[in-house]
């Protein structure tokens, strides 16, 4: 795929692989830009229900606008390559940076701060990432991004709970309270 050009994206290098695409660096030649690209491979192209998880992968994060989640610019295909256009993230996956040793406490709790954050808004928008793992969690300069919404599920939407209304449960019952509730 190096050096060929899908649309306006010339792909530039590799940038990774899994289950469900790989990732590539690409220049996007008309806004002058580099961006990463995840291509649905052809021969997983070729069965609609993987096609079909690809298309929600991008309506999934093209309703996901939060700093902590990766932005998607577009959507393609070309001569039976579907592909995904993302914004280019300069850093390592925290699963990369966590072979190196374990994290500062400061800076673990600034990390579980943005992931909590980006899972709040994704919960919010009734969408359940599924496959939350250091590989998909970019440490960038400005902070943390989720990756990969791949096997993303959106839920029905729940009408919001009035936790002031909810019932509280303090501690378990005393064992002697227990056996008198049975």
């Amino acid at each position: 795929m190096i050096g060929k050009t899908l649309s306006h994206y010339k792909i530039i290098e590799k940038l990774g692989q899994g289950g469900q695409g790989e990732v590539y660096l690409a220049e996007d030649s008309r806004l002058d830009r580099k961006v990463a690209l995840k291509i649905l491979p052809q021969h997983l192209s070729e069965r609609a229900d993987l096609r079909e998880r690809f298309e929600r992968e991008a309506r999934v994060v093209s309703s996901l606008n939060h700093p902590h989640i990766c932005t998607l610019y577009d959507v393609g295909e070309q001569d039976g390559i579907h592909f995904l256009v993302m914004e280019h993230l300069e850093g390592d996956t925290l699963a990369a940076r966590l072979e190196k040793g374990a994290l500062p406490l400061e800076q673990t709790l600034q990390y579980a701060i943005h992931i909590a954050d980006a899972l709040d808004k994704v919960h919010r928008q009734a969408v359940v990432h599924r496959d939350l793992k250091p590989g998909h969690i970019m440490l960038t300069k400005s902070g943390v991004k989720l990756l990969d919404f791949g096997l993303a599920k959106l839920q029905a939407a729940e009408t919001p709970t009035n936790l002031s209304h909810s019932p509280v449960i303090v501690g378990k019952p005393s064992a002697q309270k227990r056996k008198r509730a049975n």
